[in-house]
């Protein structure tokens, strides 16, 4: 698989702190840790303070339903989420509590980025997004989106979709954002065979603005980048960085 890379990213993509589209989820009560380690893609039970992981909650055919940051605050978890899906993400969660004493509620706060420095913590998904971290508001960041997409990263309901896509089609094997060795959650065991004896036949992927089809997820004219489902054998003028020319190169796990 060769390598592509779009344009060069302009100048203005220097100008991080906080992402204004963003927000904060706090799961706490009675053992947060193991309510999500029951439900979503990545390993929460060793979830460390210093180091974030990007995962998903998935429909039982493994389907993305949402995407998210998860970081450790003590004995609690901060979900770093899509602000417009805040609330429906913690409604899904609350779904799931029975009678068991968790609480889903907004946190104070806000997520910060920038694209390089030593403030914060590299990215989970990929250094090369630069370092994230959580603080106070303060000015928005600007230039996040068109730097994302730059490296090919998909996130968010708009790209993913909403029990759409495939939680592996979106990446999330190379990407870091899913644990094959935690045990059971919601959609493991479809994504599981996926990784183990299936071939990922579609991936999300980033390629130059042309008319949209029925494979498009989202569009931005003004960067002329949008984002498709496409086959792997036909990704033809799409983005493919370094990360996934690596894994398509590579055979799928017998």
């Amino acid at each position: 698989m060769t390598e592509t890379t779009l344009p060069a990213r302009s100048d203005s993509i220097s100008s991080g702190t906080m992402l204004a589209d963003r927000a904060l989820l706090r799961v706490a009560g009675d053992d947060p840790r193991g309510f999500l380690q029951g439900l979503i893609t990545q390993d929460v039970a060793t979830l460390d303070a210093a180091a974030p992981r990007w995962g998903g909650l998935l429909t039982p055919q493994g389907k993305a339903l949402f995407d998210f940051l998860l970081w450790a605050d003590g004995d609690a978890i901060l979900i770093d989420c899509e602000a417009t899906v805040a609330e429906a993400l913690a409604r899904r969660l609350s779904m799931y509590r029975l009678r068991r004493a968790i609480t889903i509620d907004p946190a104070p706060g806000a997520v910060h980025w920038s694209p390089d420095g030593d403030t914060g913590v590299s990215d989970p998904r990929l250094a090369e997004l630069g370092r994230r971290w959580l603080g106070a508001p303060a000015e928005p960041a600007t230039g996040w989106l068109e730097h994302r997409l730059s490296f090919g990263v998909t996130e968010g309901q708009a790209e993913l979709g909403s029990d759409q896509t495939l939680w592996l089609e979106t990446n999330a094997r190379e990407l870091s954002g899913v644990s094959f060795t935690k045990g059971c959650y919601t959609g493991q065991e479809n994504t599981a065979r996926m990784h183990h004896r299936a071939k990922v036949n579609r991936r999300l992927v980033v390629a130059p603005l042309t008319e949209p089809g029925d494979r498009t997820r989202a569009t931005y004219p003004e960067l002329g980048l949008m984002v498709e489902l496409r086959r792997v054998e036909a990704l033809g003028d799409a983005l493919v960085p370094a990360w996934l020319g690596a894994a398509l190169a590579t055979p799928d796990p017998a």
